[in-house]
């Protein structure tokens, strides 16, 4: 169980997180590290999370969601991730793409898509191609139009939910010749399985971040409806998705503290049991020494997600926050699942102890939606712009 924080919730926001607690100690704990070294897809935890309204975290009651604050949502991601990293991110598209549409879309977008993702689509972005990843203006998949529907031609790289999710939000080029590149760029919403010419290449492999299926889009003259464009204007794309990054970011530092507070529960756990020299090595200073440091940097990164959060709740730009966030909780999971390994000593090497698993999944959040040295360089170029260059 986390430790108290002064970034409390609501009593009704307090329920629905207890109640996801809950589910993640009955029905994600027990089956995580099994699931995670087979890299199976949780079919039946995603169904069961289906059932319980998250992906409908960020729907608006009127098409059937939750309509929760982020600062909720992080909470519940928290949980997830817990007992299991990868379940934050099978959420993490159905949320970003939610959002996007609920902010940026036609009244026709809302009406179509909003509904089903609160039911459980599966949802994903499209963005980083082989030669696009930092340097996200750098893509090359193009948008031509074609009548009443757009041509798209590239490929998009590590597609999180690729082979189980139905809707993409895909940022293309409509307007290659543009400078900066970013004022020719423009949104759309992908069917998956309704597109002629998208191919979906096969699983890759990866350190951590198992279970969740990434894979690979290639788009070879793929038909999509020009309806399907987001908000209905070029051109606007590049807001649509950077926007909706902030989102995605207060997920991957949640996803950080789940993870980091998973690590920090075990190391806790194994001190109290470990007897060596006659006492267990909780009484010893030395882990008594690491045990403090990593809490005291755990609740810190947990302050600063929900900060980054409730900014993003204001409506305000968190780019700021959700990069210090995203930057900070990263950071902090990595050192705290290498601590606890530590902790566990030889043991905690082994396939035996979930440490091992912590220790695969936290270099995904360094690097996951922007770099950490992005993310430096981003709270750098605010905190000009805030105190004048």
């Amino acid at each position: 169980m986390p430790l108290p924080t002064m970034a409390s919730l609501t009593e009704e926001e307090q329920m629905i997180v207890s109640q996801v607690r809950r589910f993640v100690d009955r029905e994600v704990v027990p089956v995580a590290s099994e699931l995670e070294h087979r890299d199976e897809y949780p079919h039946d935890l995603v169904r069961k999370m289906k059932e319980m309204g998250l992906f409908g975290v960020a729907v608006p009651p009127e098409y059937g969601g939750l309509g929760l604050s982020f600062v909720t949502y992080a909470a519940i991601v928290e949980e997830l991730s817990r007992g299991w990293m990868s379940l934050g991110g099978i959420l993490n598209g159905a949320v970003m793409v939610s959002w996007m549409l609920k902010t940026y879309g036609t009244q026709d977008q809302k009406d179509r898509y909003l509904a089903r993702i609160a039911q459980g689509e599966v949802c994903g972005i499209c963005m980083t191609e082989p030669n696009a990843g930092s340097d996200l203006q750098a893509l090359q998949t193009v948008a031509t139009r074609d009548g009443d529907h757009y041509v798209l031609n590239g490929t998009k790289m590590f597609v999180s939910n690729g082979i189980y999710g139905k809707l993409f939000a895909v940022l293309t080029k409509t307007d290659p010749q543009a400078r900066p590149p970013y004022v020719g760029m423009s949104a759309f919403v992908v069917e998956k399985d309704d597109t002629p010419g998208l191919t979906v290449g096969g699983k890759i492999n990866k350190l951590g971040y198992k279970g969740i299926d990434t894979t690979i889009f290639y788009f070879e003259g793929a038909r999509v409806p020009a309806a399907n464009l987001v908000g209905g204007e070029e051109g606007k794309g590049w807001l649509h998705i950077m926007s909706t990054i902030e989102v995605g970011r207060v997920n991957v530092a949640a996803r950080a503290v789940g993870v980091a507070t998973a690590a920090l529960e075990d190391a806790m756990r194994y001190a109290k049991q470990r007897v060596t020299f006659g006492r267990p090595i909780a009484e010893h200073q030395a882990i008594q020494l690491k045990l403090a440091d990593m809490a005291t940097k755990v609740e810190a990164a947990r302050l600063l997600t929900r900060a980054a959060a409730a900014k993003k709740d204001a409506g305000e730009r968190a780019d700021l926050w959700g990069g210090m966030a995203k930057l900070f909780a990263s950071e902090v999971a990595q050192e705290v699942a290498m601590e606890a390994l530590r902790i566990h000593g030889g043991v905690g090497y082994t396939k035996d102890m979930r440490v091992e698993r912590y220790y695969r999944d936290t270099p995904l959040m360094i690097i996951g939606e922007g770099t950490n040295e992005i993310q430096r360089l981003v709270i750098a170029r605010n905190l000009l712009k805030l105190f004048g260059e």
